[in-house]
């Protein structure tokens, strides 16, 4: 039995074509019927819409965390087999240059302060205005924490800020997906640019060398060519999770309208030209940071400005694929760069050996002191 609206009243299209409003109603009654007949057969046989087998989700966590460091390690492995480590430790004690290492550090610890100040100015216009300090200390901590979970540590300063800080998490995601979609795009405007300029510097290269880009590409041995397919295979995984992850917000109605309220909080926020020199300024100190590490070895504090920028934004690229600290895709990634300017491979080895250690380091120090500094503040009750 089928129905036509015409002139606000159900019509019959049988061969009767009289009024069949209680027919219109009963119709509706047996449709929900079978609707409730079919939610009871997915509960009976337990295939409930959303639900995971508990197997399954355990599993899939574990290769979540294990992977990254599968991938790290191998990687490391790869470049590192049969390397001098005694050689290098030597190095580190009679050539290197210490002092400007000790200079770098500040900038790594600016670049976080400056984020933490952005994510507060992100976060004023939704009504959370959590303490200076308290946001320093959450960008510390999650820092920290995505060494040993990758990317873990955006939903940890989200819920650093609920719990000493009362700040709403799902607010405070909304801000933090807003801030990596304005560092992406950072880094993508920062790429072109550095493609643009450095192509004439490339090509001059390669001319003054006599090497020609297939020469370049021969270098690469077929386990080198694997572990760049592997490092891109791990970057469209991390997507699909991150994709799964979203997903599963959009489920929650409370959480997706905090979401989009963080996001739509850039619209509002109260001095526009103050939120790009914060955002110009976090990716300045990293570089600086990077940069100065040049001035550390013979063979490297000559190559100039357009190597450091060049090798910087392919490592930053590299560091997507989800390990701990980019650790393995960006010893890979920048080594390949340094070659490219005319540093031995062994000289590559030991520059982002030591420079990516010594970084890491930092970052685990500023989460320690961070961690510290919160279990000593009064913990507040959450916001709902």
């Amino acid at each position: 039995m089928f129905c036509a609206l015409t002139s606000g009243v159900y019509r019959c299209l049988c061969r009767c074509h009289q009024w069949c409003e209680p027919c219109h109603e009963k119709e509706n009654h047996a449709a929900a019927r079978n609707r409730g007949r079919e939610d009871e057969a997915r509960l009976t046989t337990g295939k409930e819409t959303g639900k995971e087998d508990p197997v399954s989700h355990i599993i899939r966590k574990i290769v979540k965390i294990i992977l990254p460091f599968v991938l790290c390690g191998g990687i490391l492995y790869w470049m590192y087999r049969g390397f001098d480590f005694e050689g290098m430790f030597r190095f580190m004690r009679r050539e290197m240059d210490w002092t400007w290492m000790w200079l770098s550090l500040p900038f790594g610890i600016l670049a976080q302060m400056f984020r933490a100040w952005r994510w507060r100015q992100m976060l004023s216009p939704i009504g959370e205005h959590p303490r200076c300090s308290t946001a320093h200390y959450a960008i510390f901590i999650s820092y920290a924490v995505s060494l040993l979970v990758p990317r873990v540590g955006e939903f940890t300063r989200c819920g650093v800020l609920n719990r000493y800080a009362g700040t709403s998490f799902s607010k405070a995601l909304g801000t933090v997906v807003m801030e990596r979609a304005v560092d992406t795009l950072t880094i993508m405007l920062l790429t072109m640019a550095v493609l643009l300029m450095q192509v004439e510097v490339f090509m001059t290269f390669f001319t003054k060398t006599g090497v020609s880009l297939t020469d370049f590409l021969n270098q690469f041995t077929t386990t080198g060519y694997i572990v760049t397919a592997l490092c891109g295979v791990a970057a469209l995984t991390s997507l699909y999770f991150v994709r799964k992850k979203l997903s599963i917000y959009d489920k929650a109605k409370a959480t997706l309208h905090g979401i989009i309220e963080g996001i739509l909080s850039l619209r509002h926020v109260r001095s526009v030209p103050l939120f790009a020199i914060y955002s110009l300024a976090i990716w300045a100190c990293y570089f600086v940071h990077y940069y100065l590490t040049f001035f550390c070895f013979d063979f490297t504090c000559s190559l100039g400005v357009s190597c450091a920028v060049v090798s910087f934004i392919v490592g930053t690229i590299a560091v997507i694929v989800p390990t701990p600290n980019g650790a393995g895709p960006w010893h890979f990634a920048v080594k390949t760069m340094l070659i490219l300017y005319g540093v031995a491979e062994n000289d590559a080895l030991y520059f982002v050996l030591i420079v990516h250690t010594v970084q890491t380091l930092l970052v685990v120090l500023l989460g320690i002191y961070g961690w510290t500094a919160l279990a000593l503040q009064h913990k507040p009750s959450p916001k709902a």
